[in-house]
């Protein structure tokens, strides 16, 4: 399933009514933990596309029991495959999850595809900052995350295990966790 989103402030909060009407409709209930972890990551990633680029972005949600939506437009498919959205073919690994783990078919993925090419770069903000700490709360709330190229932009991806009640003993995601990062914070731009 995917939503464009412009390059609006307001888009953030549309986009997490359309994360939520999508979790509701599968039977994830709005105050389970999956889902209010999932809109907070969500606006995280959002925000950061419209801030940070000033240029119209892609949401996309995977979730279990869905199948992939086919993509439209430019800012959709994996680098060198014209129209793929499947999550396997933007993350090898997570077709390798799929095939080693029954918990990785109750994932559910996210994603936000922007054209801008610019990486996520560290951000060192002070404790009285209002911002610059999206992209660390995605590595302390996701399972996993990263980024990669897309066309002539990227998309940030992030997954959430929906039979994991905690992440002790899980993998670290990209970054290693909060402690990694110590005072940077990540922008998305």
């Amino acid at each position: 399933m995917q939503l464009e989103i412009r390059p609006d402030p307001a888009e953030v909060g549309r986009a997490r009514r359309w994360a939520r009407s999508r979790l509701t409709g599968l039977g994830i209930g709005a105050d389970e933990p999956l889902a209010e972890t999932l809109v907070l990551l969500v606006s995280e990633l959002v925000t950061n596309a419209v801030v940070h680029t000033g240029r119209p972005a892609v949401l996309r949600l995977y979730l279990p029991g869905s199948a992939p939506e086919p993509a439209s437009g430019p800012a959709s498919g994996a680098p060198g495959a014209a129209g793929a959205t499947d999550p396997a073919t933007t993350d090898p690994a997570a077709s390798d999850r799929a095939a080693t783990d029954p918990a990785a078919a109750a994932t559910v993925r996210l994603e936000v595809a922007d054209t801008s090419s610019r990486a996520p770069v560290p951000r060192c903000v002070g404790g009285d900052a209002t911002g610059g700490r999206g992209l660390a709360l995605v590595d302390c709330l996701a399972d996993r995350w990263g980024w990669h190229a897309e066309g002539s932009g990227k998309s940030i991806w992030c997954e959430l295990d929906r039979c994991s009640q905690s992440r002790e003993g899980a993998p670290p995601a990209y970054g290693g966790g909060l402690s990694a990062y110590e005072d940077f914070a990540f922008e998305a731009v």
